[in-house]
């Protein structure tokens, strides 16, 4: 089906045991609806706390994750059901770039990523994605993604610096160390709702540890809602023109790895999870996302990815239908057009963002240890260890390099490219010497998103 258009699957109000609503079924309206709805509240979470953590406005990055969507079903033929929420592994280098040239040379980052993603598909599309398993085997994929999430680990915790007020010398902090009791219940409330809740409520245990952590940091006196009652019921988002800086880019190259990893390994799941085979479609998807976030950059949003939450809805519901997602769509759309929501979710204090972090950015790290599990990569071949031991101290310790002419290369652009160049390196080096065995397994990252559990 190329097509934007859906047979009711059966009469439209029940499954049958053991089937799937395909993605070019749906059921009746109300309940295409009703699980649409469901789509939002599962990408909602995530969604905006990545413009809350890096202090992009909310309603500009729900905006591009509702049109991303669309375009992203657009280019697929309405036949790959997913939902583009942002992606944290932009997280990273848009405070390195923030840091060094604004919130706009961060925005330009995001731009290029979504350019080269973009390419990255056009390739894939034209000649298969054998070369993709080929470049990025799992160590090296798993090696990108867990020094992502490890990199940001001083961020969650948070840095302190003096100000002067009234002649008196503070000190002003953000995380953990800024408001240590409300990140606290804030982490806790999350851990607990993981396990204590069944169903969505407990795939939604992120969104329910920032509502608890939210209450508890108000109740401190710690939350100010001025901004919100200035702010308008409705409105166009905020948008923001993009600066290419040549100093920043190479910080958001490494997240073309990732998010390649994350839409194969989505596509793969779907495929899995429907029973049909969805590979010829690897191409556009990349494309798609990539385009997606280019667009976000283009305007001031942050950048895409597929999400997993949905999938979990997607396997709950054993709904596939893509109508789901045009809904989901469609109403991310509306919510973005509140200036008073956007508001509302830049009130969340730096105590509850730095309790949320501490485990997103752990998962994150965690997602690559991942990687290298259910692939089965074999760290007795000296290969794969050295490969993964060097990028992960690399980028853990945030190396840093400045080479001539002033571009400045950080722990994750230096980790990437050790991991890159040391494990090709070895490989050419031991099958000329015959040393090790070839590592052949598929470079993905099944569900396709940093908070799948």
């Amino acid at each position: 089906m190329s097509s934007i258009g859906w047979r009711v699957h059966g009469d439209g109000r029940r499954i049958e045991p053991g089937a799937v609503v395909a993605p070019d079924e749906r059921l009746s309206w109300p309940r295409t609806v009703g699980i649409g709805l469901q789509h939002v509240v599962a990408m909602f979470g995530a969604t905006i706390l990545v413009p809350a953590i890096t202090g992009f406005p909310a309603s500009t990055t729900l905006f591009f994750s509702a049109v991303g969507t669309v375009l992203f079903l657009v280019v697929t033929g309405n036949r790959l059901p997913s939902y583009l929420g942002s992606s944290f592994a932009f997280i990273a280098p848009i405070f390195g770039a923030m840091a060094s040239g604004g919130a706009s040379s961060a925005v330009g980052g995001v731009l290029v990523t979504g350019v080269l993603l973009a390419v990255v598909g056009l390739v894939v599309h034209l000649a298969g994605s054998r070369w993709i398993d080929l470049v990025m085997p799992p160590v090296v994929t798993g090696t990108i993604v867990a020094l992502i999430g490890l990199n940001l680990a001083p961020v969650a915790w948070g840095t302190c610096q003096e100000v002067v007020v009234d002649g008196q010398t503070l000190e002003q902090c953000d995380g953990v160390r800024g408001a240590p009791v409300t990140a606290l219940v804030t982490l806790g409330a999350i851990i607990l709702s993981t396990v204590l809740f069944r169903g969505m409520l407990g795939r939604l245990a992120i969104l329910v540890g920032v509502v608890v952590g939210y209450v508890v940091a108000w109740l401190r006196g710690e939350v100010d809602l001025s901004q919100v009652d200035e702010a308008a019921w409705v409105g166009l988002p905020t948008f923001m023109a993009p600066t290419i800086d040549l100093t920043v880019l190479a910080l958001f190259v490494p997240v073309v790895f990732v998010l390649v990893a994350e839409n194969v390994g989505h596509v793969k799941s779907v495929s899995a999870m429907t029973g049909q085979d969805l590979d010829p479609l690897m191409g556009r998807a990349l494309m798609a996302d990539g385009m997606a976030t280019t667009l976000a950059g283009v305007g001031g949003g942050s950048g895409t990815t597929t999400y997993a939450e949905n999938i979990g809805v997607m396997a709950a519901t054993k709904v596939y239908s893509t109508a789901a997602y045009w809904v989901a769509a469609g109403a991310a759309l509306v919510l973005s057009m509140s200036p008073k929501f956007g508001a509302l979710v830049g009130s969340v204090p730096v105590g509850v963002l730095g309790g949320a972090a501490t485990l997103l950015y752990g998962m994150i790290g965690i997602l690559g240890a991942r990687i290298w599990v259910q692939n089965r990569v074999d760290f007795s071949d000296p290969v794969n260890l050295t490969t993964a031991a060097v990028a992960l101290i690399v980028g853990i310790a945030d190396y840093t390099w400045i080479a001539p002419g002033g571009l400045e290369f950080a722990g994750i652009a230096l980790g990437t490219a050790a991991a890159l160049g040391i494990y090709h390196l070895m490989r050419v080096v031991a099958r000329w010497r015959g040393t090790t065995a070839e590592a052949a397994s598929p470079a993905s990252v099944p569900g396709g998103s940093e908070l799948e559990r």
